[in-house]
């Protein structure tokens, strides 16, 4: 190495100097943009994402990818302005992303309350079900008949009185009589399902 180079004050040299070293590979020039420009980017990236771990990683991540970008480094105006650009667009991938992430969160968590309630109701409609069924299955035998050609088979009083040879008026007994016996066992029942 030649001794001019040595004996050069990195310190001193302009960002457009310190620019053309680093794409020479020069790691003394790359180490005093770093320094010179790390700070003031890492509070502008901080006020951005209120985050001061995710700032600096910013600010490591863009140091990383200029020195290994660095052949092709294009800095068409100032070494600020390129850095302070490089550092808003990370931040604006970030805060999209974090968006993104949000929205998919919440429609997860909506997703996840809406299929809680769903088999909520399923397993409450099924367990109600089967008391309904119990409750029927414990009536008298004729009630019971009566009661299962009006409900299962959606037979009128009429139909279910020809089909048995009774009064329709002993069918509407039956059938109310059933009801109050159901209402009496399940009503305590029902409210706890619902």
């Amino acid at each position: 190495m030649n001794k001019e180079f040595e004996m050069l004050d990195y310190g001193s040299l302009s960002d457009f100097e310190l620019t053309d070293l680093l794409k020479e590979g020069d790691a003394a020039a790359y180490t005093v943009i770093y320094n010179r420009y790390f700070g003031e980017l890492f509070i502008h990236a901080s006020n951005r994402l209120n985050d001061k771990e995710e700032a600096q990683d910013v600010i490591h991540e863009l140091f990383v990818t200029i020195w290994n970008k660095k052949q092709d480094l294009l800095v068409k105006s100032d070494l600020a302005a390129y850095l302070y650009t490089s550092v808003r667009n990370r931040i604006l991938d970030i805060i999209a992303h974090r968006q993104v992430e949000s929205k998919y969160i919440n429609s997860l968590q909506g997703f996840l309350d809406q299929g809680y309630c769903i088999t909520d109701h399923l397993v409450r409609e099924r367990q109600l079900a089967e008391l309904i069924q119990k409750g029927v299955s414990e009536l008298p035998l004729k009630m019971r008949e009566v009661f299962e050609l009006s409900r299962k088979h959606c037979m009128s009083h009429k139909e279910i009185a020809v089909q048995l040879n009774i009064s329709e008026q002993t069918v509407r007994k039956q059938v109310n009589n059933a009801l109050k016996i159901l209402r009496g066992k399940l009503g305590i029942m029902v409210f706890i399902c619902i």
